[in-house]
């Protein structure tokens, strides 16, 4: 008997109203563990709302948001990302005046457990996880191929080192999902094509579900194993890459009439 997979993340009839606007309207989707699922519609059309919605910045208006089959609907974003939901943002959001060492330390030290009298005292336990959080930010810096710049404040880092950059404090939370929204954002084709080989190395690699919100249609169709489509905050359609390029709606509403992308 074949076993039915249940996903990740759903989100089940999300509503959200600013005032009299809906920026999203009767949003459902399901986002399946070890998958890439892609966001993608034209500007203004309620994704980078569903991000802030399952990451608690926002409440739905309507609706209910499941992560592990447990309603999360309405908690704050701190407690939504210690239960495994991690994010990046469209405007890279480092703390650009540390190094690059200091932007992943502090994320693992979100772990880390002793008091502020052993922190302060250095006992065992403070010496011993700080240890750790260093070894494991510089081990992740040399997965991610950063660990030479460890030394070198995030400002100065190339523009895609800085998008690397960003991902690496993410998964330093140790994500079981990670939502990136618009990673390939001022990019060019050869800085997109190494992010598309980058994301689905780190998928399997790092073992993380990732939903990705994404303008550029030849990254989106080349990773994503399902694609949902937004428009004017409702869904439009969903299905695999081949079905979304084929969708009538989908093409009249975002890909053109010709159906191609860029």
């Amino acid at each position: 008997m074949e076993r039915k997979m249940t996903s990740l993340l759903e989100l089940q009839g999300v509503t959200k109203r600013f005032g009299g606007l809906a920026a999203v309207t009767d949003c459902s989707l399901k986002v399946f563990e070890g998958k890439t699922h892609g966001v993608i519609g034209p500007n203004g059309a309620g994704k980078t709302t569903v991000f802030n919605l399952i990451t608690g910045i926002y409440c739905p208006t309507k609706g209910k948001i499941l992560f592990h089959e447990k309603n999360i609907t309405g908690l704050r974003p701190n407690q939504i990302a210690q239960r495994g939901i991690g994010r990046t943002f469209q405007n890279i959001r480092l703390f650009k005046d540390l190094t690059v060492l200091d932007n992943v330390r502090i994320a693992f030290d979100t772990h880390l457990c002793y008091t502020a009298w052993e922190a302060l005292l250095s006992f065992g336990r403070a010496r011993k996880g700080e240890a750790d959080s260093l070894c494991e930010s510089r081990e992740l810096l040399r997965k991610l191929e950063l660990e030479r710049y460890e030394h070198t404040v995030a400002r100065h880092l190339p523009y895609g080192f800085q998008r690397r950059l960003e991902i690496a404090r993410a998964l330093a939370l140790r994500p079981a999902i990670l939502l990136l929204d618009e990673p390939a954002a001022g990019m060019n084709p050869v800085e997109t094509e190494r992010l598309g080989e980058f994301l689905q190395w780190m998928r399997d690699a790092f073992r993380v579900t990732i939903l990705l919100i994404e303008h550029h249609m030849k990254l989106v169709m080349k990773i994503c194993d399902s694609i949902t489509v937004l428009d004017f905050g409702v869904t439009i359609a969903e299905g695999t890459a081949e079905e979304v390029r084929s969708n009538h709606r989908v093409i009249e509403a975002y890909l053109g009439e010709d159906g191609k992308y860029e």
